[in-house]
């Protein structure tokens, strides 16, 4: 296996579309090579803990109203290729997504990760739900096998919250700048929401890498 990691943050719009993107060249592979971890990323890590009104957030983020449409309307584009709906007039807030990444976290720890991850991008961009939120981040979790009651003991503690931190803080350093960002067999790092075909040009070389050093 190929080790896949994955830099994100559950409130981007472009990491939603990259995982659509690299879903539809998994299922198509079937039997992909990529063993993947999701690494925390916060879009706005200076983000008030109660979030905030999500015009207010966008309009201050893009300089205005006409500015944050004009920039929104790529991602509707692409997301309607990648098979996905974005409601995106049923968010009411952006959240702080540190509670978040600590669910991925411990998900990861289940081997659910993908699972959760893929929760949080519905909850949020379909059904407008708060994922800063910790009751709804619990519900998630059950929703998805885990422990909803353990999960809510967690978030009420301070259990890793500096091990994300950190671990955002690290990937800045290293340099990355914004995500979604794949990192390919902890050495090719491939930026951005990247089209299907993409992902099933790099899976067919792996593949065939790996059945040449098996033949």
């Amino acid at each position: 296996m190929v080790k896949l990691d994955i830099l994100s943050d559950p409130i981007c719009p472009w990491c939603y579309i990259g995982k659509a993107y690299l879903d539809r060249a998994l299922e198509k592979a079937g039997d992909h090579p990529f063993a993947i971890e999701w690494h925390p990323y916060q879009l706005n890590p200076e983000m008030p803990a109660e979030g905030m009104d999500r015009r207010e957030y966008l309009e201050t983020k893009f300089g205005g109203k006409k500015a944050a449409v004009d920039a929104y309307a790529p991602i509707a584009e692409h997301a309607e290729k990648a098979g996905i709906k974005l409601n995106l007039d049923q968010i009411q807030k952006t959240p702080n997504t540190i509670d978040a990444h600590r669910l991925i976290h411990w998900a990861g720890i289940e081997q659910k990760q993908t699972f959760i991850v893929s929760a949080l991008f519905k909850a949020y961009f379909e059904d407008g739900r708060d994922i800063g939120d910790r009751d709804v981040l619990a519900d998630i979790a059950d929703s998805s096998g885990m422990d909803a009651a353990l999960v809510r003991r967690l978030l009420g503690s301070d259990s890793d919250i500096e091990d994300i931190r950190a671990r955002d803080a690290h990937s800045r350093k290293m340099g990355i700048t914004g995500v979604p960002m794949f990192i390919v067999g902890q050495q090719h790092a491939v930026p951005g929401a990247q089209p299907t075909h993409l992902w099933e040009t790099v899976i067919s070389e792996i593949m065939e890498q790996e059945k040449a050093e098996t033949d």
